[in-house]
């Protein structure tokens, strides 16, 4: 006997209940047809993932149970698994506080009209973006079974399937024929790869095969990749869903083949998730667009890409702001940008607001030499100006800086800082000119003046990033192994890195923590993003030997 195993690897939205319970509701109409014994739905698939602190206010739970009433009144013969917030049982067992655990993470099976049963969610994240533990009750029913379809199925919850003796262990133990895992697994580099490996070997391990559904989307910092997978007993992948984009996919399990989708190129995989971040954050927001300032430099340039890529070139707005140290090519190059897109372009000279800023200040300035307050001040002019355009016609400001910036300080605060999402917040100096190049592969978009010329703030004459950073490609592998590995001075200079070079770059990093702590949220692509993955205190006397 076979199963039918449906698979709606969606693009949801945190706390659009109504709006989810629709989707729910369309996917099941079309599985249905096509005949599917069991539809899998995502990890909190009502109500959005990661709700957050939402899941204690009652009014917002109890939408969600209602929307699951109706949901379940709305299935026939078909089985459909569906992630929601549910009361958890016992109430506020082990909770620090009456706020805190009262409810779970959960799965419910709905079948002929009515909710057949529900899973809690067992293994619950406590680590990186995840804060599980502090929000949910853990379940006690690791090895529930279920009948649909004349099979004998487990149903587990994302992490749950991560530990190798979890739950769906239990479940195949306890005579689960067929694993049914639903997700919300947050992207980084390479994290597709990383799971199906863990996956091909829970699968050999249980000897069952395994459907493993994830979410598609993103949310605030966060990218769900999609790239469900369907594994057979023996570990092969026998499906695999696209990444980066919505999916309702079916096999017959046991024997049957469904699409393998192959994974995407490193590079490009980057590139998608920063497109689908951006495209989400905008839209679920409710913005009429985006405005970027244009420096005729990589980064604002990149993010202009993608950015059009993302939203169409009649949503983004580019603004050229040159002042008296800006060169000829920068506002060319700009220019040359903004055709190629096809984009909206204002050049809004900052001149003559910047001199009058040196006018005011230049009787308290008297007796001090002109430098990084001059410098910073055009920034600021620049900031200030594009969220008097951001105020004036709802547009949302991206910032453009990288986390190279970022990570030590060199950006300016309310200047060049200024927006609402900062697509490259994640992405380090070196991979900004990956992505780059692999955009222009097909066609030259981003000017190659762009990409060739050293990169400069051009706040000062013959201003260039080298004057105060070292090179990116040093700084860069500095950085990795300081920021996402935690690796100490001593390891790093182990490494082979320069004990001067290493001290200084660990430095700026730790000075620069209250400045990252104001920047907008923007795209996680790694294991260790500033935000919720890096909380280290601002004030922090700390300081590496």
């Amino acid at each position: 006997m076979t199963l039918r195993v449906a698979g709606a690897q969606m693009n949801l939205t945190v706390g659009d209940i109504t709006g989810n319970e629709g989707r729910i509701l369309s996917v099941m109409s079309e599985a249905a047809a096509a005949g599917a014994d069991v539809l899998l739905t995502p990890e909190l698939a009502l109500t959005g993932y990661p709700p957050e602190d939402l899941v204690h206010r009652v009014d917002f739970v109890e939408a969600n149970l209602a929307a699951l009433e109706r949901i379940a009144a709305a299935t026939g013969d078909m089985t459909v698994v569906v992630g929601f917030v549910d009361h958890a049982e016992g109430g506020n067992a082990g909770a620090l506080d009456a706020r805190t655990r009262d409810v779970a993470n959960a799965a419910a099976v709905l079948r002929g009209g009515r909710i057949l049963g529900v899973y809690h969610k067992v293994l619950l994240p406590n680590y990186g973006v995840f804060d599980e533990d502090r929000n949910f009750a853990p379940g006690d029913d690791p090895d529930r079974v279920w009948a649909v379809g004349g099979e004998t199925v487990g149903v587990s919850i994302c992490e749950d399937i991560w530990v190798p003796d979890g739950p769906p262990a239990a479940q195949a133990l306890a005579g689960a024929r067929i694993l049914l895992n639903i997700n919300a697994s947050p992207y980084h580099r390479g994290k597709a790869a990383e799971r199906e490996e863990m996956l091909r070997v829970r699968a050999m391990a249980a000897g069952r095969p395994l459907v493993y559904l994830n979410l598609v989307g993103g949310q605030d910092e966060l990218i769900f990749d999609g790239a469900s997978l369907v594994l057979d007993e023996r570990g092969e992948v026998v499906h695999r869903s696209p990444q980066f984009e919505e999916d309702l996919f079916m096999v017959d399990l046991p024997g049957a083949r469904g699409m393998v989708t192959p994974l995407l190129d490193p590079v490009e995989e980057v590139y998608r998730a920063l497109v689908l971040g951006v495209r989400d954050y905008v839209g679920k927001n409710g913005f009429k667009g985006v405005v970027v300032g244009l420096s005729g430099g990589i980064d604002s340039a990149l993010t202009a890409t993608i950015a059009t890529d993302a939203l169409g070139p009649e949503s983004v707005w580019g603004v050229g702001m040159p002042s008296r140290y800006s060169s000829r090519h920068s506002v060319a190059d700009a220019r040359d940008l903004t055709a190629r897109l096809g984009i909206r372009f204002d050049l809004l000279p900052i001149d003559d607001v910047f001199s009058a800023h040196l006018d005011a200040l230049s009787g308290v300035f008297a007796g001090t030499e002109p430098g990084t307050t001059e410098e910073n001040l055009q920034a600021r002019i620049r900031g200030a100006t594009l969220m008097a355009l951001s105020n004036k016609f709802g547009h949302l400001v991206l910032a453009t800086g990288n986390k190279s910036e970022m990570a030590v300080g060199y950006a300016t605060i309310y200047g060049d800082m200024v927006g609402g999402y900062a697509v490259l917040k994640d992405v380090f100096k070196t991979l900004v000119y990956d992505l780059a190049r692999w955009r222009n592969k097909d066609e030259e978009v981003i000017p190659q003046s762009t990409i060739d010329k050293p990169p400069s703030a051009e706040l000062r004459p013959d201003q260039k990033d080298s004057d105060t950073l070292p090179p990116y490609e040093l700084l860069d592998a500095v950085l990795e192994r300081y920021v996402e590995r935690d690796m100490g001075v001593d390891d790093i200079v182990e490494a082979g890195y320069d004990l001067d070079l290493v001290t200084r770059v660990a430095t700026m990093v730790d000075r620069a923590e209250y400045k990252r702590r104001q920047a907008a949220p923007g795209v996680k692509i790694t294991t260790k993003a500033f935000g919720k993955d890096r909380r280290l205190p601002i004030t922090n006397r700390y300081r590496p030997a």
